[in-house]
Formats: structure tokens, sequence, C-alpha cells
């Protein structure tokens, strides 16, 4: 049996204000690095011991890993940072403020691009791509995803990288982002594709899974 903890990362500035962010790399506000510290203390009331740590390649997502571990005293254990976590990438709409947005194209439109699972949002014209993917090979990002996409990006990573380690009985904590999240959580949890516009991870919040040997949920619970 093994734990896997998942959390979203504290607010960033793009949250507090309102903008579409994707893979730009933004910081943390105040309150999210005490959201932050917030989720360590709850993760470590758990006594919970940590094989690895998994997080995206984003500034929001290390930097709260970085506290949650502190926080829990396992500065120690393994850190590995992927791609594969990093936010669903919102193409054209990012760095727009999602209500100028909204005014723009109607509440509806806006609700399609945000939650729905297959549709896509207006590609950028290109990518020129941020050397911290250039280890990863050629057009690593996108132009534009949705969260199927991001959901299909996603999955191998689980597969190789966590799913092998909680088998091993090592417990795992991941630390990314909120449509990725909610991605991993369809999977988890066999959420259907009309069911997942009702999925939301909140910032700093984190969700424990305790599985059997076969990776079968025995139980779930937000810490």
């Amino acid at each position: 049996m093994a734990t896997l903890v998942v959390l979203r990362h504290g607010e960033s500035t793009a949250n507090r204000d309102n903008i579409f962010t994707g893979w730009n790399d933004v910081p943390l506000t105040a309150k999210g690095r005490q959201q932050a510290t917030r989720a360590g203390q709850l993760i470590a009331a758990t006594h919970l011991q940590f094989g690895q740590l998994h997080t995206s390649m984003l500034q929001r997502a290390i930097v709260t890993s970085n506290i949650v571990l502190e926080t829990i005293d396992q500065l120690y254990i393994p850190v590995k940072k992927s791609w594969r976590l990093n936010e669903r990438h919102y193409g054209a709409l990012r760095g727009q403020n999602k209500t100028a947005v909204k005014d723009r194209v109607g509440e509806r439109q806006i609700q399609i691009w945000r939650r729905s699972f297959e549709t896509v949002p207006p590609l950028l014209d290109h990518v020129d791509q941020d050397r911290r993917y250039d280890r990863f090979g050629p057009k690593i990002e996108p132009r534009g995803e949705s969260l199927e996409m991001a959901y299909h990006r996603l999955l191998p990573y689980w597969t190789d990288e966590v799913a092998p380690r909680l088998l091993d009985g090592k417990n795992q904590l991941i630390v990314a982002h909120g449509s990725t999240l909610r991605a991993l959580l369809k999977y988890l949890d066999n959420v259907p594709d009309e069911r997942i516009s009702q999925v939301e991870v909140a910032n700093g919040e984190p969700i424990r899974y305790d599985f059997d040997d076969r990776l079968r949920i025995q139980n779930k619970i937000v810490l």
C-alpha cells in the first residue's frame, strides 16, 4: 500500500490578477507562499514520508514544492521536474485578462475554452521555445492545448515515473497546476469527459490518495 498526495501551487500573481497563464512563468504572491506553508503543515500532520516529489518546470510549482519540503522537513528527497507536469497551454489567450476576454467573446465561449475537455483555445501563430526545454528536444512547447491534449501529455509521466514507485510501496508527492491536476484526477477517479468541467483543484489544498498494492484507490481525502 502506498500514498499519493497531489497539490496545486499556491496563489500566483496571475491567479491574483485573473490572467490566463499556462506556460508563462509567473511567481507566487505572498498569499501563495502562505498557502504553500499551510499545505506543508497539513501534509506534515499526516507523518507521511515521501520517496520522491514531482513538479513542473514553472516557478510557481517549484517554489511551492520547496516551501512544502522545508515545512515537512524532507528537503533531502529526490525532486524531478518535467514539462509534462506544466500547466495546460492556453495558446493565444495567455497573458490576457479573463474578464476582458469574457467581455469580448461572452461568458459561454470563455467557459468552453476554460472548462471543456476537447476544445482547443485560439492558437499562437508560432512559439519561440524557452531554453529550459532545450534538453527535452525541439518543439516541446505547443501553440495551445485543450485539456484533453494536456491529459495525454501527462499520462506517460504517470505511467513511467509515478505509478511504478507507488507499486514499489514508496509514497509520492506531486506539486503541479490546476488543469494538469484536473487531468490527473480525471484519470484516477474515472471522471467522464462531460463531467470534467465540474472538477476543481484549489490552490494550496492537498489531496491524498491511498492505494492498495494494485493501485486501486482505497481512500481519498482533501487534507
